[in-house]
Formats: structure tokens, sequence, C-alpha cells
């Protein structure tokens, strides 16, 4: 009797830590440091058309009222929270689709970050492409983790050579 009871138990608990999981346990790597957060931004945009989105992992690394701010050719700022987001992503069928980072530089100051990261995005993780851009993000460090609050992100073009500035630079 007492075997069953151990085993129900032991059964009980593994259970309930493969499916009882919290997103504070499952993704805490992702936000123990401002370079894992960035990596787990990067990973979470990027996958193949057969992976599924990772809306859950995505709205945990990023603070409650996170702001994005794209950047078009002639500089014009649009804006909108992670919600809005998502909707165009869900109505798409999702396709192959990997950002790939070049180079970070981060300035850290107590409890906040700046990083700017040139990145190139490709159809292909392991085919280089010539459609690249610059994201600038804007990170807290609360209760014992990093969030990011913003990320503006602007795309290279014939007239702009800023992620070819970037690179340059030490």
């Amino acid at each position: 009797m007492n075997k069953i009871i151990l085993t129900s138990i032991s059964i009980i608990f593994a259970f309930n830590s493969i499916f009882g999981q919290t997103n504070e346990e499952k993704y805490a790597e992702d936000v123990k440091s401002v370079d894992a957060i960035i990596n787990a931004y990067y990973d979470v945009v990027s996958g193949s058309s057969s992976e599924p989105w990772e809306f859950e992992r995505d709205k945990f690394i990023h603070s409650k009222n996170a702001a994005i701010t794209r950047l078009d050719e002639n500089g014009k700022a649009e804006s909108h929270t992670l919600e809005a987001e998502y909707i165009p992503i869900g109505l798409s069928p999702k396709e192959d689709f990997y950002e790939k980072e070049l180079k970070r530089k981060v300035s850290k100051y107590g409890n906040i970050a700046q990083v700017w990261s040139a990145f190139e995005i490709r159809t292909d993780p392991k085919t280089e492409s010539n459609v690249r851009g610059l994201n600038s993000v804007q990170l807290h460090y609360e209760n014992g983790r990093w969030f990011i609050d913003s990320w503006t992100c602007e795309m290279e073009s014939e007239k702009n050579t800023l992620v070819t500035d970037f690179l340059k630079k030490e």
C-alpha cells in the first residue's frame, strides 16, 4: 500500500513539474540578463513555418505596456502595442522567417539598459541576406529579471546605410 501511495505521489509531482510549470519557471533563463533577453527576442521572432508562434514567451519577455515603433524609409514613425503586433501575425499563415543578429552594443546604468542591435532578415537561417535593419531596445530590471519596455526598428536602404555605419564602428 505504501508503494502505491509513494508511486502515486511521485507521478503527481512529475506531472505537476511537467504540466504545472509557470511562465516564470519556463522562461527564467530568458530574462536573467540583457544578453539572454535579447537572444530570447530573436529566438521568438525567428523560426520555420512548421514551428508554432511563441506568443506566451514573447509576452513574458516584454513589459505589460511594451511599445513597438517602426520607422519607414522617410523616417516617419508608427507605434503600437505588443498585442497589436500579434493581430496581423495571427491572421496570416506563418512563413519561414529568421531575424539574425549581426552586432550588439549594450549600455547599462543601474536598472535600465539600452541595446543597439543590427540584424538581417532571412528566409533560410544559413543563407545571408541584404535585408538589414537596426533595433533600438529599451529595457528595465525589476523583481530579479529584465523586461523589454520598447523597441524601435529602422530598415537599411540605399539612401540610409545605418546598418553598414553601425557595423563599421568599433
